[in-house]
């Protein structure tokens, strides 16, 4: 019955029972018991600050009250937290300090869970049965985890001198114990690195060097969470070392760099500092460039030198330097260049190629394999057995500044043919020069005069070999000989010449040519050495040059031709003759010259000179006295006069053909009497004029008069006639002499029985009116047309009278 009333009490007065329960003393003074009761262990939860956590209260049958009640760690005074009686629950406003707490069956339930909850829980759980109450008991420590904050690096001297101490802590705001501590670093340009050695929360950095530079990251966890910080830099302060010098392109010596000549050529210059440092470039102790590389954009010989690099660190204001020889390499200038001497039996291949920096290596290579090596110059002899005819040795010749070797070849070839000898005379033929030649071939040929008795003359020289001679008659039929030799030639070969006087013919030793005309006198040379001298003497033994005066020279192998134009009688006749000279005589011909006169054109007699109508031209006919070489004729005009000087005569026609006898002349004024003559012409002269004529007036000049008078003529005749022969036909008796009449009119015959016709009396008429007309001369000269349009009708009248 007591444990029923219980239940029915109020819920606040429920929350004080347990304080009654909590110990037989609890009337007393409260006291610290740190054994749960019945003496269990109290059993360890732990949660995590904001998390929620569940503590149990035991299990078994439901008890009639639960009572929870909380002691903070390092406090005795239980404080009272939540009670339920299973239908309703109390929870203390005083319990907030521990998060959200809420009752669920027979446990508490705290979330959003707070430091305050570390400490003791204590559940106290009213049971009934057998009608006795007694209470169970669970006690609890609760343990609340704090996670660990996000760490800091702090450093203690961000910008570190190399050298000095410096010292990185990991700071952590707050988190349970313990925590662990991992270091993380990172240079500038490297990769991340764990630094496994460190685990404490200060990293110590004694001493400080440039491999500390960079970014630090700390760790720190628990046994709630990990949590990193972010990364903090470390700037070591150093610098600068000795700076290291770099060439590109890489060209290594024993006392430096080189580089090629026109060649672009970078130096830089490094140095390791923190902050980086500042360069300047020294040549030669002279400054050229402030920076880290310095750019040659064309390399040159003046460009050799010393390079010294200075760095300077202007934090620490220190510095340091480096210096490097730089040699710019040139090759030689051109190409190699290749020769071969000839020796007795053998060649030596010369192969030079001078200057350079460093000297060229050059090496000969032929047809049997590698030859010598050597610097500058290289010589290889060779005997004759190995040479073939043209056989190639090549010299190569290497050299830094070159990506590929220069090469000069020779080609050894014998000379073709075989050596030419000639003469000539110098020195106003006081000497005679020998002369040899053999051109061509690989080495060159020696030549070498010898005289009649095999002896040799002067020194042998290459290709072309000279002797001089004093000349002198008893050069004359004297051999000498010129000898050839060459390492790939066997036997040697040769040639002769022997020296003689000259020899000259001439052509013809007689030429007849007319006045006017042209002249050929030719000379040829038959023989001589040294060399002759070819000329020809006119009548006045002088020499003769070609020039205006109509002399004209022409060589042609070994003759020479002499023209002579519009030869002269007196100019150009007599004896010429041809000479021919050397150092060793001389020889002449002589040819004589007759220069004949050209005849005289034929005379010209005019047989007719006429005017034609309007006295505006005239007919001219002549005829040709002897024969001549005529070209043509020149007809001659003037105004007629009373004296035979009066007026000069001027040319009427020149381009008349040799074969014409007549021309028609126009142009004239019909006002002017005029006065002609003719001459003939040839190629050289004219002949003497014909005699002066007049033109003669045609016949019936007045030929416009003559027709109308005909006119009026013929209308009283045709009346006339008409009354005779009417008469006539009518008395035919009484006219005993009219036995004919016959009337030819252009073919055409009428008697007289037919005169009573119309078509009689119509001739008779006509016949009257032409019969007073009588037609010019024909010419022949004269077109037909012409002819024909000038000239009358024929009419031809016969009468004839029988008695």
């Amino acid at each position: 019955m007591v444990g029923q009333r219980t239940l029915h009490k109020p819920l606040s007065l429920l929350l004080l029972t347990p304080l009654c329960l909590l110990h037989p003393g609890a009337l007393g003074q409260p006291h610290l018991t740190r054994r749960a009761p019945n003496n269990e262990e109290a059993t360890s939860i732990q949660g995590v600050r904001g998390g929620s956590v569940e503590l149990a209260c035991g299990s078994g049958p439901t008890p009639l009250v639960i009572f929870w009640s909380f002691t903070p760690l390092g406090s005795l005074i239980p404080q009272p937290v939540a009670v339920t009686n299973g239908a309703e629950s109390k929870v203390e406003a005083g319990a907030s300090a521990l998060g959200a707490v809420s009752l669920w069956n027979r446990s508490l339930v705290l979330q959003e869970l707070q430091e305050g909850a570390r400490g003791h829980f204590l559940c106290q759980a009213l049971h009934a049965a057998g009608g006795q109450l007694h209470t169970t008991y669970a006690y609890l420590t609760l343990a609340v985890l704090v996670p660990v904050s996000k760490p800091q690096v702090r450093l203690s001297d961000p910008s570190p001198v190399e050298g000095t101490s410096a010292v990185a802590t990991c700071a952590v705001r707050e988190g349970t114990e313990p925590v662990t501590f991992a270091w993380r670093h990172q240079a500038p340009r490297g990769p991340e690195e764990d630094l496994v050695e460190v685990t404490e929360q200060s990293l110590q950095l004694d001493p400080v060097n440039r491999t500390h530079l960079g970014w630090y990251v700390c760790s720190a966890h628990n046994a709630v969470n990990w949590l990193s910080s972010d990364g903090t830099f470390l700037d070591v302060i150093y610098g600068p070392d000795t700076p290291v010098i770099t060439v590109e392109p890489l060209g290594l010596t024993e006392e430096g760099f080189w580089a090629s000549e026109r060649e672009e050529v970078t130096l830089s210059c490094r140095a390791a500092s923190n902050p980086p440092c500042h360069y300047v470039w020294l040549r030669d102790h002279t400054q050229v460039h402030a920076g880290p590389a310095y750019l040659i954009a064309s390399a040159s010989r003046a460009h050799t030198g010393l390079y010294t690099c200075l760095a300077h660190n202007s934090r620490l204001d220190t510095r340091s330097q480096s210096t490097v020889r730089l040699t710019i390499y040139y090759s030689p200038e051109g190409q190699p260049s290749c020769s071969v001497l000839p020796t007795l039996g053998a060649v030596s291949l010369a192969c030079t190629w001078p200057g350079g920096l460093p000297a060229a290596q050059l090496q000969w290579e032929g047809p049997q394999g590698i030859g010598p090596a050597a610097v500058s110059n290289v010589t290889w002899s060779r005997t004759a057995p190995q040479l073939p005819n043209g056989g190639v040795f090549t010299c190569a010749g290497q050299h830094p500044a070159l990506a590929l070797p220069a090469l000069c070849r020779i080609a050894l070839w014998e000379p073709l043919r075989s050596p030419t000898c000639w003469t000539t005379a110098i020195a106003g033929d006081q000497f005679i020069m020998l002369s040899c030649e053999w051109p061509g071939g690989e080495p060159r040929a020696v030549l070498s005069w010898l005289d009649g008795q095999q002896q040799p003359l002067g020194t042998a020289s290459p290709s072309l070999a000279i002797h001089l001679l004093r000349a002198q008659e008893d050069l004359a039929g004297r051999e000498f000989t010129c000898r050839g030799t060459h390492p790939l030639r066997v036997p040697d070969p040769h040639c002769q010449l022997q020296l003689e006087a000259p020899q000259v013919a001439v052509a013809k030793p007689w030429v007849s040519v007319l006045e006017g005309g042209e002249a050929r006198l030719g000379c040829a040379l038959l023989g001589g050495t040294p060399p002759v001298q070819l000329l020809w003497l006119g009548p006045q033994r002088r020499q003769v040059d070609a020039g205006p005066s109509g002399f004209i020279l022409h060589s042609e192998g070994a003759q020479l031709h002499l023209s002579i134009r519009a030869a002269e009688p007196a100019r150009h006749g007599g004896a010429y003759q041809c000479v021919a000279r050397n150092a060793l005589g001389n020889s002449s011909r002589s040819v004589l010259l007759e220069v004949l006169r050209y005849p005289a054109p034929p005379n010209v007699t005019i047989s007719r000179l006429t005017y034609g109508r309007h006295r505006r031209e005239v007919q001219l006919q002549w005829a040709v006295q002897g024969p001549g070489n005529l070209t043509g004729f020149l007809v001659q005009r003037r105004p007629s006069a009373p004296s035979p000087g009066a007026g000069a005569w001027e040319t009427a026609a020149t381009d008349i053909e040799p074969e014409s006898r007549g021309r028609r002349l126009g142009g004239l004024d019909p006002g002017v009497r005029y006065a002609f003559r003719v001459l003939a012409l040839n190629h050289h002269t004219a002949g003497h004029p014909s005699e002066v004529k007049i033109p003669a007036d045609p016949p019936f000049s007045a030929y416009p008069a003559v027709l109308g008078a005909a006119g009026t003529g013929v209308v009283v005749a045709t009346v006339a006639s008409l009354l005779v022969f009417q008469y006539a036909a009518r008395h035919p008796g009484t006219i005993p002499w009219s036995k004919v009449i016959t009337i030819g009119i252009r073919g055409q015959t009428l008697r007289n029985g037919q005169l009573g016709s119309p078509q009689g009396i119509g001739l008779l008429c006509l016949g009257l009116f032409f019969k007073g007309i009588e037609p010019p001369p024909t010419t022949p000269d004269v077109e037909p047309a012409q002819e024909a349009m000038d000239a009358p009708v024929n009419v031809t009248i016969t009468v004839t009278a029988t008695p």
